[in-house]
């Protein structure tokens, strides 16, 4: 028998429902990041069980948690076997910033009309980057390890850093950050964090200063295209889809 959940402010069983989760950022489960699902999950207004990334395995903890029953992955969900990661294809990158204003943890640098790298020890592989690009010139990378939860401490941390900077933008232009969120500004994009790792565009070797990235051999199998077409428009109706009702 599960163990009787224990006492807590609203707030801290919201942080404790989000040390559970991920932090991939991914939005599938209907909501803008990991916290605010943690959020809908406190208030009663979300089930446990639509969170891909983390799949049976944080369903089963948000369960103890809870003192809920084990459920499957929501019907409407569809399961995420594999890590991923992204690569942006050199050749066909036009700097239009679409991808690094769509990434929630800063996993993407670049300036506009140059080429953009990918951080890809910062990278959760939410592809949330791919509906944006123009030139479908992002591929998804498969890694052998698993998400860990060092990863999603760093994911986390990396989007809340992403939150304060735009909070901070907004406040000292609000004009320029609506723009930005819009899709239609350029404001803080280039250079990312400190300590951000990139490649050098002509060499693909490290940047002055940095290290080498997780991924960097051209050789690694990419997803297949009829993948990388069904998944892209999985995303896509994700996005226009409205967020789930709360059940009775």
């Amino acid at each position: 028998m599960a163990p009787s959940l224990q006492p807590m402010t609203a707030v801290a069983l919201v942080d404790a429902i989000d040390r559970l989760l991920p932090q991939t950022q991914c939005r599938r489960c209907g909501y803008d990041d990991c916290h605010a699902y943690a959020g809908a999950i406190a208030r009663g207004e979300a089930a446990i069980d639509r969170c891909p990334p983390g799949a049976d395995a944080t369903i089963q903890a948000l369960a103890r948690l809870l003192d809920q029953p084990v459920v499957p992955l929501a019907a409407d969900l569809e399961p995420m076997p594999v890590r991923h990661v992204v690569r942006i294809d050199p050749l066909h990158c036009i700097g239009c910033t679409k991808c690094i204003l769509a990434c929630p943890v800063d996993a993407i640098v670049g300036a506009p009309r140059f080429q953009h790298q990918v951080l890809t020890d910062r990278c959760t592989g939410c592809e949330l980057c791919l509906p944006p690009c123009p030139t479908d010139c992002i591929s998804l990378v498969p890694l052998a390890s698993p998400w860990q939860a060092s990863d999603a401490r760093h994911g986390r941390q990396h989007h809340q850093r992403r939150d304060q900077r735009l909070k901070a933008s907004h406040a000292a232009n609000p004009r320029s950050a609506e723009d930005v969120s819009a899709g239609n500004g350029t404001a803080d994009i280039t250079t990312g964090h400190a300590g951000a790792q990139a490649e050098s565009p002509t060499t693909g070797q490290p940047a002055p200063g940095t290290t080498a990235p997780l991924l960097r051999d051209p050789n690694v199998a990419l997803v297949d295209t009829d993948e990388k077409a069904r998944r892209l428009a999985a995303i896509r109706a994700r996005i226009r889809m409205p967020r789930p009702r709360p059940t009775a």
